[in-house]
């Protein structure tokens, strides 16, 4: 493969909604730039990009597959993306390293929530669009309603650069309103007929009006002339796409090559090249992509291949990267030699001996060289990381042999290091390893990674739900620990009251116990920020010495031991004050292990005499759905103890915004995608901690009490 430099790389991402037909136009356009001499199809399970077992036998793109053509003097590097929801990180790492994105739309169904939803990402990063209406060949082709859906969800942004002639299993090919010609099947350039002459000149006029809002210039010659050149139509509509004030609109019947030619000719000429781009870095610099300055790759993305190993592919920021190059992270300050490097086409690696800035390519085997991670000549900073929606879906997971613990938690943690989407984390609160994705698809994807890549057998399941305890009235208690056992033995006791810490309110010090008025004085005090959230404020009131103050910290950590595993279910404790205020101790037996005992079972007792409550996580959801499917939604999140806070209309959509327990919340991806057919998706963010219902809260002390039974 020839060297191509700067100016003449082109980088697009591929995104839409599943069987858009991605897939089948990267077929396409590796056929057109000459990397395959035959197209395979996903029917057939032979395609370039869908090549791991998992994506031929589920007929679906799963991984990001980075592929290139070389095409009218330039290369264009474009990633297929997948179309799922659950899917969506191969898309949003593209973004990182891309011009443009091509949203590939099926001309059957015209809008659809994926096309929503990752229109709304290319939006939210920033990524320019361009739209291809493909499958203009079906049967069920319908031009006429997908034209119409694209101006309701794009409005003027919108511009038709093309239009099929015959749209449907007799289609004849398509006219371009920027060339004014017709392209036949064959992809034969001819004169426009003259029964589609009247609405080429139509749409041609609103194109260069929309070419003319580009610049200045363009706009005063428009007006002036009311005509612009087919380059300056390019220019326009390029400056357009930079400002994310124009979306081209094409079309492609990519099964049967009908149109891609001319869609990869607009890349080539329209979509600006990497040169002079900006990247910014974590300290709020910028690096311009610029062949001559000093060398550092992005790498976004980091897979494990047969017969390869670990292969890392990244994008040159800056600089020219040579063969044999020595890198550094400069997060880290760990090197790398990057001793052979690669042009990616899918499954096919070329080795080659430089690769100039802008341009994309991967390199095997690296010994730190993960997803997000820079690396670069000295003095370069790391460039600003990826960033990733939350995650929708989580559950519990354990080895299917308990011997195999180790082998399970390393897998997952090298799945995870290559899909950022995806967190693994032992939860010392729930006593369970927990592993988060973007819904059930994505998590049974990683079940599936595990068992046959790495051959362990792993279970998942339920989680549990991370609970707070509280209280809400004052309460005191006393304990003494006294432990006689041959020789130097254990004594300690301790009487303390506890009442709720509430943010802003300075802590009482007048209190009733035992029927007498009690006045505290703090002779000293320890406020701690708990790392689960909430605050534990800690009063010594002791008088007269009764306890040394040396033997306060015990009594403090065992408060804080406890407030670990909460009397009530077991979950963390928050937002309590507790006085010290009496106890006894000994010459000789008194020891700190004894006070530590003393204090944890006197706040045990206190805080569930002290009207103890359980919180429960309320998660704010976001469910966008079609207008059908609103009230099955509506209906499914009342039975969850959801409250719709409002809802608002999104380009035809219906999205329902509700408050929702993370406790109600286990599989709702999938059930979501029952309810309405696989057309509806949801977001979903932390929002707080509220007090959990009566009946609920009667339903989980019964269960804590059975499980400690069970334990005992």
């Amino acid at each position: 493969m020839k060297a191509y430099t700067t100016k003449n790389i082109r980088n697009v991402v591929l995104i839409g909604a599943p069987r858009s037909g991605k897939t089948t136009l990267s077929e396409a356009m590796l056929y057109e730039g000459k990397v395959i001499d035959r197209r395979g199809s996903v029917e057939e399970k032979n395609t370039v990009s869908d090549n791991t077992e998992f994506e031929q036998t589920n007929q679906k793109s799963i991984n990001a597959t980075p592929l290139y053509a070389e095409f009218g003097g330039c290369k264009i590097n474009f990633i297929d993306a997948p179309g799922s929801d659950d899917f969506s990180g191969g898309a949003l790492s593209a973004f990182k390293v891309v011009e443009a994105a091509v949203m590939v739309m099926n001309g059957t169904a015209g809008i659809e929530v994926g096309t929503t939803l990752f229109g709304r990402y290319a939006d939210q990063y920033g990524i320019p669009m361009i739209i291809a209406v493909n499958q203009m060949d079906h049967d069920k082709a319908n031009w006429d309603g997908v034209r119409a859906a694209i101006s309701e969800e794009f409005g003027k942004k919108a511009v038709l650069c093309q239009f099929p002639v015959n749209p449907g299993v007799g289609l004849e090919g398509f006219v371009d309103v920027i060339t004014m010609k017709f392209y036949n099947k064959k992809n034969e350039e001819q004169e426009i007929p003259a029964a589609y002459a009247d609405e080429a000149e139509e749409l041609r006029a609103e194109l260069m009006e929309k070419a003319a809002e580009g610049s200045d210039e363009l706009m005063e010659k428009f007006f002036e002339t009311m005509e612009l050149s087919t380059d300056e139509i390019r220019e326009g509509l390029r400056a357009g796409i930079l400002k994310g004030e124009t979306i081209p609109v094409f079309c492609t019947a990519a099964k049967e090559n009908v149109g891609v030619k001319r869609l990869m000719e607009f890349i080539v000429n329209v979509v600006p090249s990497p040169e002079g781009k900006e990247e910014p870095t974590v300290d709020g610099g910028t690096v311009k992509c610029d062949p001559a300055g000093p060398t550092a790759i992005f790498i976004f993305k980091t897979s494990v291949e047969q017969h390869l190993g670990e292969v890392s592919y990244f994008r040159v920021m800056s600089g020219t990267l040579n063969k044999g190059a020595d890198l550094v992270n400069p997060e880290t300050g760990n090197g790398e030699r990057l001793s052979a490097i690669y042009a990616v086409a899918g499954s096919k690696k070329e080795e080659v001996t430089s690769i100039s800035a802008g341009d994309i390519g991967c390199v095997m085997k690296l010994k730190a060289g993960k997803t997000d991670v820079t690396l670069a000549q000295s003095g370069v900073e790391a460039f600003k990381h990826m960033v990733f929606p939350d995650a929708k879906y989580r559950c519990a997971v354990k080895a299917v042999d308990k011997n195999d613990e180790a082998k399970v938690g390393d897998a997952l943690n090298k799945v995870a290091a290559q899909d950022p989407t995806i967190t693994v984390e032992y939860s010392k609160e729930l006593r369970q390893t927990i592993l988060s994705g973007m819904g059930e698809q994505h998590i049974n994807y990683v079940k599936w990674r595990v068992t046959n890549e790495f051959k362990q057998n792993i279970e998942l399941y339920a989680p549990k739900v991370p609970y707070r305890e509280t209280i809400t009235k004052i309460a005191t208690a006393q304990y003494r620990h006294k432990k006689q056992s041959g020789g130097a033995g254990q004594f300690g006791e301790v009487h303390l009251l506890v009442c709720p810490y509430v943010e802003g309110q300075e802590a009482p010090k007048n209190f009733k116990i035992d029927g007498k008025d009690v006045v505290f004085n703090f002779k000293s005090q320890e406020i701690t920020d708990l790392e689960w959230g909430g605050k534990l404020e800690f009063y010594n009131c002791v008088v007269g010495g009764s306890i040394d103050l040396s033997f306060m910290p015990a009594i403090l950590k065992g408060i804080k031991s406890k407030m670990e595993e909460g009397p009530l279910t077991g979950s963390y404790a928050r937002d309590i004050r507790v006085y010290v205020y009496d106890g006894k101790m000994h010459p000789v037996d008194s020891k700190e292990i004894a006070f530590i005992i003393a204090g944890r079972n006197a706040f045990k007792e206190a805080f569930r005499n002290a009207g103890p409550k359980i919180l429960e996580p309320i998660y704010n959801v976001d469910i966008i759905t079609p207008n059908e499917y609103v009230g099955p939604c509506m209906s499914d999140l009342n039975t969850r103890r959801g409250m719709i806070m409002n809802q608002d209309m999104d380009k035809g959509f219906t999205v329902l915004h509700a408050r929702v327990p993370l406790a109600e919340l286990y599989r709702y991806s999938t059930i979501l995608s029952s309810l309405t057919g696989g057309s509806a998706t949801f977001q979903m963010k932390f929002a707080e901690y509220v007090q959990v219902p009566a009946d609920v809260q009667t339903k989980l002390l019964a269960e804590y009490a059975a499980q400690e039974q069970e334990e005992d």
